[in-house]
């Protein structure tokens, strides 16, 4: 029986990077049933609407998604993200980022093995928001309750114990954002005194950032709110490489959206430039999600071996970036593939 999974190409670079997952991922033979649905730009044109009511039954319907990167507009104009409506709207509360060093990729570290659990639908990105004086002061209004950041901190500990972790780190501003951060610093010391299998530690988000600059290896998994995890784990990814190797994954009760974690590099769209990877171990945190190990394993073993052999990779994983050996997105996914099967 094929596993129905709602594809969502999105903007710029996601239908190539979404179009090179589904190669590999077809390629495992263990039958998928695209249900492939509009997200952004092109379901501006088509439906009026950059988050349409089809896009999220589909989700909901299906169980699980694989979605590409879609644009979100600067400024004060359009819709405010379809990537935080999404989350919002499934409440798909957890978003974890694994950051992991890969053999032939230039990186200032060796030895990077960690995970940023980041909280998915509440603080600065509630959207709450609003100008008080116009064109001279706005206000935008965080929330945190216990409800969430019981349920990610926890997440947290589960996931350590679960994957043979060792620590968890809090990451939070408690010492300037008393009331809003001390409320999550509190519930992580104890749930934390619930595991105390786990080590548990916490550090403010100021000094955590100078800490994984200078030795990221001191770190496992990382919790903390929407902002500072969707910061901590851009600066994590540029510890092993960059974006092009970072996967995602939104989690919920009963539903699970995959994307990477990169934007939609509009100036690369339609060039058959863009690195796949991200979308491609997008993809290994789906397979895994559904309890398909064998073929996570399959998947993750070909994309290390493909990058590590340093051949049919695409330019920015190449020592020269103008190297005229690197190959495009569908022919580094077709190596891929050729590895999973040799």
């Amino acid at each position: 029986m094929a596993y129905r999974v709602t594809l969502i190409p999105g903007d710029g670079i996601g239908p190539e990077v979404i179009a090179a997952a589904r190669h590999v991922l077809d390629a495992t033979g263990l039958g998928f049933a695209w249900d492939v649905q509009a997200a952004g730009a092109e379901a501006l044109e088509k439906f009026g609407a950059p988050m349409p009511g089809a896009l999220l039954d589909s989700i909901r319907a299906n169980g699980v998604g694989l979605k590409g990167p879609i644009t979100t507009a600067l400024g004060t104009a359009g819709f405010r993200s379809v990537n935080v409506g999404i989350r919002q709207e499934l409440s798909l509360w957890a978003n974890l980022r694994p950051v992991k060093n890969v053999a032939g990729v230039d990186s200032r570290y060796e030895h990077v093995d960690l995970v940023v659990v980041r909280e998915n639908t509440e603080g600065m990105y509630t959207g709450i928001e609003h100008t008080v004086i116009p064109d001279q002061a706005a206000e935008a209004i965080r929330i945190i309750t216990r409800k969430a950041s019981e349920r990610i901190v926890r997440f947290a500990f589960e996931y350590a114990r679960s994957h043979g972790r060792r620590k968890v780190t809090a990451v939070h501003k408690a010492n300037v954002l008393k009331v809003t951060d001390g409320l999550f610093l509190g519930i992580a010391q104890e749930i934390a005194a619930q595991y105390p299998d786990i080590a548990f530690e916490h550090r403010i988000v100021d000094n955590m950032s100078m800490q994984l600059v200078r030795d990221p290896t001191q770190f496992d998994v990382i919790v903390t709110t929407n902002l500072f995890g969707d910061i901590l784990s851009d600066l994590c990814s540029g510890l092993v490489g960059g974006l092009g190797l970072a996967p995602g994954a939104n989690l919920g009760d009963k539903l699970a959206v995959f994307e990477p974690v990169h934007g939609s590099a509009p100036k690369y769209a339609g060039q058959n430039k863009a690195n796949p990877t991200a979308t491609i171990m997008s993809g290994v945190l789906l397979l895994r999600h559904l309890g398909e190990n064998a073929a996570a394993d399959r998947v993750e073993d070909a994309v290390l071996k493909v990058i590590a052999e340093g051949r049919f990779v695409t330019f920015d994983l190449k020592p020269d970036r103008n190297d005229p050996t690197a190959v495009g997105t569908r022919q580094m996914a077709e190596a891929i593939v050729k590895a999973m099967n040799p």
